[in-house]
C-alpha cells in the first residue's frame, strides 16, 4: 500500500472516532509498526492529527470551545495538581492576575495567605476570592456567557489600570510553532494584554491542550512559562521554546 493511501485511511479512521490505536491501524493497513509510526509523525507535522500514547487523536476544531460546566469535569485531577503548583510560585505581597478558566479557578482553594492582591476577569472567580478574604478586583467589559469571562474593549481598558507581578493564564491550544491559542479573538486579546502587563506569565494547561491549535493567537510560546502535567508527552519541542514546569501525581 502506498504511503498516501495509508495516511488517507488513517485520517478516515479518525473521522469516525476521536482516538485510534496503532494496532488498529496496523490491522487495517497490514503495515509494520515502524511504518505506521512514521506515518503518524508525518501527519502530525502536517497538523492533521495529534500523537498520543499508543496512537493518535483527532485535533479539535479551531473554533471548538467547551462551556465552563463541561470543562470543570474534564481532567479534574490534573487541573488540581497544576493549580497547586501554580500557587507555590506566589510570593508574599504579590499582585496577581487570575485569568477566567477552570484551572485558574482551582487555584483559589490553594492560594497562600500572603497578603496578595488578585485581579481577575473571571466572573465565577470573584465570589470564592471574596469569601476567602482576598483583596479582589474584577475588570470591566462584556460577560461572555460560555466562559463567564469579562472580554472586549472595556476589559482591555480596565486592565491598563493595573500592573502584575504574576499572571496565571489559560489557553485552549498550545503548540511549539503556533504558540498559545484560544477560539475567541476578543478573549485572546484580553489574555495577551494581561500577559504583557505582568512581570512573569504562566500558562496553566493539562496535557490535552498540547499539540492543539485554536483560531486566535494569544502569544508566542516564549511569552509565558508552561505549567502542565506529565502524561507520556514528549515535551522537548516545548522546552526548546520556553520554560516548562511539569507536575506529577
Amino acid at each position: 500500500m502506498l504511503t498516501e493511501e495509508r495516511q488517507t485511511l488513517i485520517l478516515d479512521l479518525l473521522k469516525q472516532k476521536d482516538v485510534v490505536k496503532i494496532q488498529e491501524i496496523i490491522d487495517l493497513t497490514n503495515a509494520s509498526e515502524s511504518t505506521i509510526r512514521r506515518d503518524l509523525t508525518q501527519l502530525e507535522e502536517l497538523k492533521f492529527l495529534k500523537r498520543v500514547h499508543g496512537g493518535a487523536s483527532r485535533l479539535q476544531g479551531k473554533l471548538n470551545e467547551l462551556s465552563v460546566t463541561e470543562k470543570t469535569f474534564k481532567n479534574h485531577h490534573e487541573k488540581q495538581l497544576i493549580a497547586k503548583k501554580a500557587c507555590s510560585l506566589i510570593e508574599k505581597g504579590d499582585c496577581i492576575y487570575l485569568d477566567a478558566g477552570t484551572t485558574t479557578l482551582q487555584m483559589i482553594d490553594h492560594l497562600p495567605d500572603l497578603e496578595i492582591v488578585v485581579v481577575t476577569n473571571g466572573l465565577q472567580h470573584v465570589g470564592q476570592l471574596v469569601k476567602k478574604g482576598f483583596k479582589t478586583y474584577l475588570i470591566g467589559g462584556y460577560v461572555k456567557p460560555k466562559t463567564n469571562a469579562m472580554i472586549g474593549k472595556g476589559a482591555v481598558n480596565s486592565l491598563k489600570e493595573y500592573r502584575f507581578d504574576k499572571a496565571f493564564m489559560g489557553a485552549n491550544g498550545i503548540h511549539p510553532d503556533s504558540g498559545y491559542t484560544t477560539p475567541d479573538p476578543e478573549e485572546a486579546f484580553v489574555k495577551n494584554s494581561a500577559m504583557e502587563l505582568a512581570r512573569e506569565a504562566f500558562v496553566l494547561a493539562d496535557h490535552s491542550k498540547l499539540g492543539e491549535i485554536s483560531f486566535a493567537k494569544i502569544a508566542d510560546l516564549n511569552k509565558a512559562c508552561l505549567v502542565t502535567d506529565e502524561h507520556d508527552e514528549d515535551l522537548r519541542s516545548y522546552q526548546r521554546k520556553t520554560m516548562v514546569k511539569v507536575v506529577t501525581s
